[in-house]
């Protein structure tokens, strides 16, 4: 009778202490806590671009907004520790958790990301063309991941062998399978994406047959703070604000093909060594990140400081005549001048937008005026509101500027006909490119750069009329 006595007394004080350690709702003495999982899909993990902090830290971040507090952001090691977390009350809410069907332990906003569960393998492995195949496979995945019950729904005899891998990220488990460490990795289309932009030897081996939803997750306590998150993300949906981020951060990355990924990387190993630190010294008088401009020179001249196109514009940035007197370029095929005359450059055409543009689309707008010309880029955004877009969202740019090419749209214009549909490529491809670089190679800083912020130096910089 007395132990059963002491054990009674111990639940009552573990409850009350748990109750003693859950956090105060968010208000003006209290931040909002949210706990994200060690994704580097999903949150930026190293020193992010200008404006790009991940999907779910920039979401989160204007649900604080809305709120009028502030926010503060707890990593988790995997799902099963976020989730462990968020029930102990030690944040208020959970960001890029998995919809798991029937679960009742958690309240879930709608959805803010969807993809297909997919089996992944390496190209030249066997191909899986029905789920029989595999059953009493060893199967690689991150623990507490969806598709373990996805597996088991299969009914499979014998089932797939679960083979959960701490310590890693899916990333990193996606590298493995490129590396044949595992034979089978169980992921989502969306980190297969990613992975295969950096690993080229990944394939799709089989799809499961149900989808994964992204959302966020409260405590089945915390119907305000759920109601307040559901209310805003309603309004993130009508307004267009989702799809612009989901833009940002995934619209570009299936664009480049298996072969283009394959050939990038031999350059990154091969050629990239080379200007390597001819693209630090660039970044050191612009302060943009060296692999923004090390992917720009890829898209205009493959890193061949020699290249020259049947329009005149030659060198490791493809500079015109005009452009290189103006950035004081002496020899063009000067690979060293060319890297710094490209980057400043591209400085002065984000100078010259307007301030309605906002990082990072004003990088990505820059970047097609490096291709289009200030001018033509100017026209475009003309046309913009008439076409009920906005002209500063480069996701809404990106279906105007193909229009330039049109009689209807290029006649009204003074600049005349351009090839918009060609700087939404390139401007694209740019962005797969650096974040391939990214993942590839590490970030640098100069030491008068870590004394002097980018916004500081590129303070004060004279215009210059559009390539």
């Amino acid at each position: 009778m007395l132990r059963q006595a002491f054990h009674f007394l111990r639940l009552i004080l573990l409850v009350l202490l748990a109750a003693c350690t859950r956090l105060e709702p968010p208000g003006p003495d209290q931040p909002l806590i949210v706990g994200l999982p060690a994704n580097p899909v999903f949150q930026q993990l190293s020193p992010p671009t200008e404006g790009m902090r991940g999907f779910s830290r920039d979401l989160v971040s204007l649900f604080a907004e809305s709120l009028d507090v502030q926010v503060k952001f707890v990593t988790a090691p995997d799902q099963p520790a976020l989730q462990k977390m968020l029930q102990s009350g030690q944040v208020h809410m959970a960001a890029a958790m998995p919809e798991r069907q029937g679960d009742r332990s958690l309240l879930y906003t709608s959805t803010l990301k969807s993809t297909r569960q997919v089996i992944a393998q390496h190209v030249d492995s066997l191909p899986i063309d029905t789920p029989e195949k595999l059953a009493g496979r060893e199967i690689v995945v991150r623990p507490g991941a969806p598709q373990v019950q996805t597996l088991n729904d299969l009914k499979l005899t014998p089932p797939p062998l679960i083979n959960e891998r701490s310590a890693v990220d899916e990333l990193e488990l996606l590298e493995g399978l490129a590396r044949r460490r595992f034979e089978l990795v169980a992921t989502d289309d969306l980190h297969f994406a990613v992975a295969a932009n950096v690993h080229p030897d990944l394939n799709i081996a089989y799809e499961l047959p149900s989808k994964l939803n992204y959302a966020w997750a409260f405590d089945p306590d915390n119907t305000r703070l759920h109601a307040q998150a559901q209310h805003f993300i309603d309004g993130i949906i009508t307004d267009g604000t989702l799809r612009r981020l989901d833009d940002r951060y995934f619209g570009h990355i299936r664009r480049l093909n298996t072969r283009d990924i394959q050939v990038f990387l031999e350059h990154v190993r091969t050629r990239l060594p080379e200007f390597r630190h001819a693209f630090h010294d660039a970044q050191e008088i612009t302060g943009i990140d060296w692999r923004l401009i090390a992917a720009l020179a890829y898209q205009e001249s493959k890193w061949n400081p020699l290249a020259t196109s049947f329009t005149g514009v030659r060198g490791m940035m493809m500079l015109t005549e005009d452009t290189a007197d103006r950035m004081g370029v002496t020899n063009r095929l000067d690979a060293n001048q060319s890297i710094r005359a490209g980057a400043k450059y591209l400085v002065i055409l984000m100078d010259e937008l307007p301030p309605e543009i906002k990082h990072p689309d004003r990088l990505w707008f820059a970047l097609a005026a490096y291709n289009l010309g200030m001018g033509h880029l100017r026209g475009g955004r003309s046309f913009a509101p008439g076409l009920n877009r906005d002209p500063n969202s480069w996701m809404d740019m990106k279906q105007v500027l193909p229009l330039m090419s049109r009689p209807e749209y290029y006649e009204r214009l003074k600049s005349g006909r351009a090839r918009g549909g060609e700087a939404v490529i390139l401007v694209e491809n740019i962005r797969n490119y650096y974040d391939v670089l990214s993942r590839l190679e590490p970030n640098w800083t100069p030491p008068s750069m870590a004394r002097e912020t980018p916004a500081k130096k590129h303070s004060g910089k004279k215009s210059a009329r559009g390539r």
